[in-house]
């Protein structure tokens, strides 16, 4: 009898081998919203933590109760451009040259132009597809030139439409951008914790309003034609500059963070009265996650003084390659496929996007595409018997690694990774094991390191991820090469460029 690990990997390989859908051949396409909150925490949703959350979230908590929520999804890195490339491609970020940090609001694209994109996926099968948010993967805007024409954006990676802002709201360029121009030109400077060229009329609160009334607006438009679409929805919120609306202003009762996240549910529940309101409603999936974890810049301490925990039980938050870096909200409403009031237990990745719609389409994917992707249709359909996944490999700020097999987590390092304590390079880290191992069954906050009682599980776990780094994949399939070399840990190299 095959093990376990060889009986899944013949499922996923013979699921990658078909090009028939789950879904029945009769069934209309579905439209896909794809709503990225920027720095949500797990726990300031309140229906995922009910106990110690004291934020107000009524329209994602109506969400979950039309949808099912994933209580074990992560972000591919704790921090924003890495994530937003999973998403996009199917494929962990640090098989780039992006190995560590983010890019800037001039940054060259990190998605290659001959790489294969969700939405170009889509395209492929009738969609007209659309982004409406902060992109933050690059685009080609020349500094210096008031109103240039931008090259290698969105619409150059597969959307049709493209309305937002070239990186984080605290990043310039300082203006909105409609497929390959500025809205208005560069003529004056601003400052949003960054200095930089700026729109006139550009307001850093107007900008979560904004993306809301586009997007109510594209999907109104798109209802009427009859085709199936993609809306990508990438918000600004509640990433700093944390900046909520007068009419938030004071809502939450914990300051402008449980406002803006108030807001923030507020253009949720938006966009689900839009989709309603057109009759899509029923064969729409949306899904609602974040980037990463809830970063220190909502002062956190000041928070959980008030009862509030953004990280719920979980150790750290952004940046950190503890699970409160990159376990993030995920919930997803179908109400046509979905059960109502649904969990899964399911350990998922939000590169997972490529290989569930390839699976909704009915499409099979190139072998140099989506390479670290599993489709999770089985999990919403409520047909999954068995993990979908073998592994999940974290990314801190730093660069520093984990990976997720089962219960166990390992990671390669001694420190948090990123910005909370131990920090790399202090005192106390320094003093700590090279190595930390979790049992998460047993340890969900991550307090007990017990990687010198198990040195099989460290053992069995460095060599899947040095595996997943030197295949170019995380999938069933031909291997593939990275584009850079990696490192696992500092100084030690992985057999990455094969």
């Amino acid at each position: 009898m095959k093990s376990m690990p060889q009986f899944l990997s013949l499922c996923i390989a013979l699921l990658f081998a078909s090009p028939t859908p789950l879904l029945a051949a009769d069934a209309a396409m579905p439209n896909v919203v794809y709503i990225l909150c920027d720095d949500l925490g797990y726990g300031d949703v309140h229906c995922l933590n009910p106990d110690r959350c004291k934020i107000a979230t009524p329209q994602m908590d109506r969400m979950a109760s039309q949808g099912m929520i994933f209580t074990d999804a992560h972000s591919s890195s704790s921090v924003c451009t890495p994530t937003r490339y999973g998403i996009m491609t199917g494929r962990y970020n640090w098989r780039t040259h992006l190995q560590k940090g983010v890019l800037n609001g001039f940054s060259e694209p990190l998605i290659a132009a001959d790489r294969l994109t969700v939405p170009a996926l889509l395209k492929q099968h009738g969609y007209t597809t659309a982004c409406i948010g902060k992109w933050h993967l690059g685009m080609g805007i020349k500094k210096g030139n008031p109103s240039p024409v931008i090259t290698d954006g969105p619409t150059t990676r597969g959307f049709d439409s493209y309305f937002g802002i070239s990186a984080s709201l605290d990043m310039p360029p300082f203006a909105f951008i409609e497929n390959d121009r500025f809205t208005e030109p560069l003529t004056t400077t601003k400052r949003w914790q960054r200095t930089g060229p700026a729109a006139e009329s550009f307001e850093a609160v107007d900008v979560l309003p904004t993306f809301t009334k586009k997007a109510v607006e594209f999907i109104g438009a798109q209802a009427k034609s009859g085709k199936p679409f993609f809306l990508y929805m990438p918000l600004n919120s509640p990433h700093t500059p944390i900046v909520p609306s007068k009419q938030w202003q004071g809502k939450s009762s914990l300051g402008s963070y449980g406002d803006f996240v108030m807001e923030t549910d507020w253009a949720v529940g938006e966009v689900l009265d839009a989709l309603d309101k057109a009759g899509v409603g029923g064969n729409t999936l949306v899904i609602l996650t974040s980037d990463n974890g809830c970063s220190k810049a909502a002062r956190i301490d000041q928070l959980q003084e008030k009862g509030h925990f953004p990280s719920a039980n979980l150790r750290g938050s952004k940046a950190d390659i503890f699970d409160g870096g990159h376990r993030i909200p995920f919930i997803a409403r179908w109400p046509d496929r979905v059960k109502a009031g649904s969990r899964s237990e399911q350990t998922v990745c939000l590169t997972d996007l490529m290989a569930t719609c390839a699976e909704i389409t009915g499409a099979k994917l190139p072998d140099n595409a989506g390479e670290d992707s599993v489709s999770i249709l089985p999990a919403l359909l409520g047909t999954d018997n068995a993990p979908l996944r073998g592994a999940v490999v974290h990314h801190s700020i730093n660069g520093s690694f984990a990976i997720r097999q089962g219960n166990w987590k390992l990671e390669l390092c001694a420190d948090s990774g990123g910005w909370s304590d131990p920090k790399p390079g202090s005192k106390e880290a320094k003093s700590l094991p090279p190595t930390q191992l979790y049992d998460l069954a047993a340890d969900i906050g991550e307090t007990r390191n017990v990687y010198a009682e198990n040195p099989e599980v460290v053992a069995r776990m460095t060599r899947a991820l040095e595996a997943i780094i030197a295949n170019g994949r995380s999938t069933p399939g031909p291997k593939q090469s990275n584009d850079a070399p990696i490192q696992i840990r500092k100084g030690a190299s992985a057999k990455a460029r094969q």
